[in-house]
């Protein structure tokens, strides 16, 4: 009842005039899309007007027939007609052929230039900006919504344009040919246009309802697929049965109900039109018994008034169509006009190849977007030397990641600069920023594709040697020649074939490609067993060579040989200093190698 009333109040609110109005102006903007295709577009509204000028000729052909073949009796002049006719329908079937594929082919173009417009535009978008909005509704509206565009473009325009036409042409023709049977149709007219504009607006409001139902259940799927294991290991599946069948019920209860409101506007429409021409045909009936007009001028007539007839028929069909893509183009059009936080400089600074200080923060305080109120770093202070080794430790939530982040710039500070090779990182192209940077994630980050693909995303241009050479440095090379197809071997989504050393191996084969300037690790060695650590670890020591590198450690152990160790607590920097003085100097890290060691030894 709860949803129902939700429903309800949403279609009072979109009932409004102006917003029909606005919902159709929604439209325009994605007509621009076309603009590029002039050419084809052109070719497409000519074949359109070619067969509507010959299906609006049929009723004179018609008309012919029965006058001067059937009611003449002249086998000759029905001959001649009747092959008349025939040309006219093999025009026919030329020109629907080149309207169809004209148009068919300009809703698959623009539908594809809308799509990858708006996946140019979210993969540009900052990392907030996925925390406030469901990636499932996101897929939804790079599918779901650009195939209802490609369909309203594709086919329903080319058919409204068509029907409309068609009506206007029709219109005129059987005033032409009969004016008192034409006011009849004319009468019928108001009663045809109330229900659409009525029923109209509930099925827009229906369908935009609809299509946000349709993106929950692709969200609570993709979720549950995703993480399925867990599921499973919880034997949850029932329980994932019953709410996602709750999830799909919902959607069915609104597209039910939009099912219902288009199937009473095209009911209503064509009941009206019939009964419209079933009067029509009475009285021009009467008029042929009489003498006052002809067989074949009745018949023309038929004709005329049944193309008006479908004609506002299929604009009633389509002006429903246009009303779901109303809220399909509203969505993406909300979607191409979101810029990122992260803003690009105008006028790029030139990266610098090298100074004393690689990486400098400066004053640095610092917020998510999702929780501004809640300080994830203070004034933060802190020069790291070119070509130095420098860890960052403390305790879970200490803001070690966050900078991280800050540097990459998924985000930028509140406060404060950050710098690299002296310049500040926002006068720097984030594409000359982010090349300089390898990183190393935790939970390494596996693309559904085979093992060539996931390493060379570190390099695109790495030659196949290339790659061979960082996976053996990576010490991966090993296990990846024991996969069914070797380096061509799919991995599945997120790498879902492969233990959690293997994966986290394949990240560190990206990095080495990448060769870069510095290097982010954090905690890249954490999912290894002990002997795959000892060459990882050997592998990254030499890739840290003359190279600037952050870790970011809880294992105290793999950092102890570090130039610099930075102790961070509750998004400050607590301690500065090497292993042993940091022993003296820092209690927290007095307690964590405490902690670690002690622990180690108990094990031994």
């Amino acid at each position: 009842m709860n949803n129902t009333s939700a429903d309800d109040a949403y279609l009072e609110n979109k009932s409004n005039p102006k917003d029909k109005l606005k919902a159709f102006n929604s439209l325009l903007p994605i007509f621009s899309f076309i603009k590029p295709y002039k050419l084809m577009l052109s070719l497409a509204l000519l074949a359109l007007l070619v067969t509507a000028a010959i299906n609006l000729s049929l009723g004179q052909a018609v008309k012919s027939v029965i006058d001067n073949g059937f009611i003449a009796g002249s086998a000759e002049q029905l001959q001649a007609t009747i092959l008349g006719l025939v040309f006219l329908v093999g025009l026919l079937a030329v020109g629907t052929f080149s309207r169809f594929y004209l148009m068919s082919w300009l809703g698959e173009r623009v539908s594809a230039d809308i799509r990858k417009a708006v996946f140019n535009r979210i993969v540009t978008l900052h990392p907030s900006y996925f925390e406030e909005n469901r990636s499932g509704e996101l897929m939804s509206r790079l599918t779901t919504d650009t195939a209802l565009l490609q369909s309203i473009i594709g086919s329903s325009f080319s058919m409204s344009l068509r029907s409309l036409f068609l009506l206007i042409g029709g219109l005129v023709m059987l005033f032409v040919t009969n004016l008192k049977l034409s006011l009849v149709v004319i009468v019928a007219v108001p009663f045809i246009l109330i229900p659409m504009l009525i029923y109209g607006r509930k099925v827009r409001a229906l369908a935009e309802t609809s299509q946000g139902a349709i993106a929950d259940i692709g969200t609570y799927a993709g979720e549950i697929i995703q993480n399925i294991k867990v599921v499973q290991s919880y034997t949850h599946e029932a329980r994932e049965q019953v709410a996602f069948g709750e999830e799909v019920e919902k959607a069915f209860v609104v597209a039910k109900r939009r099912v219902k409101q288009r199937s009473f506007l095209i009911a209503i429409v064509i009941f009206l039109t019939f009964a419209a021409i079933s009067s029509m045909l009475w009285i021009g009936g009467m008029d042929v018994l009489s003498g006052k007009m002809t067989g074949g001028e009745l018949g023309a007539f038929v004709f005329y008034a049944i193309i008006v007839a479908t004609s506002v028929a299929t604009i009633a069909e389509v002006y429903g169509e246009l009303q779901r893509a109303a809220g399909s183009a509203t969505r993406l059009l909300d979607l191409l006009k979101v810029e990122s936080d992260i803003k690009q400089p105008n006028q790029p600074s030139v990266m610098k190849a090298q100074s004393s200080s690689a990486i400098t923060f400066e004053q640095v305080n610092f917020s998510y977007p999702s929780r501004p109120d809640i300080p994830a770093l203070q004034g933060i202070n802190l020069m790291i030397p070119t070509g130095k080794t420098v860890a960052l430790v403390g305790p879970s939530g200490a803001g070690k990641t966050t900078l991280f982040e800050l540097l990459q710039r998924f985000y930028d500070p509140q406060q404060g600069h950050i710098k690299f090779n002296d310049i500040d990182i926002i006068q720097l192209a984030l594409t000359d920023l982010r090349d300089a940077m390898g990183m190393v994630p935790q939970q390494p980050i596996l693309f559904s594709s085979d093992v060539w693909h996931n390493i060379r995303y570190g390099n695109p241009q790495a030659t196949d040697a290339q790659v061979i050479e960082a996976a053996k440095r990576a010490h991966a090379d090993e296990f990846i020649n024991e996969l069914p197809r070797g380096y061509a071997s799919f991995l599945g989504e997120q790498g879902v074939r492969l233990s959690g050393g293997q994966k986290q191996r394949i990240a560190i084969a990206r990095a080495i490609l990448k060769d870069p300037n510095v290097l982010l690790l954090d905690e890249a060695t954490s999912a290894l067993d002990a002997q795959s650590e000892h060459h990882v670890q050997s592998a990254l020591n030499e890739l840290m060579q003359d190279r600037t590198t952050l870790i970011i450690a809880h294992r105290l152990s793999t950092v102890i040989d570090a130039d610099l160790i930075v102790v961070m607590d509750k998004g400050r920097i607590v301690d500065t200093g090497d292993h042993h003085s940091l022993l003296t100097s820092s209690p927290l890290y007095k307690k964590l190698c405490d902690l670690q060691f002690d622990k180690s030894n108990s094990n031994k």
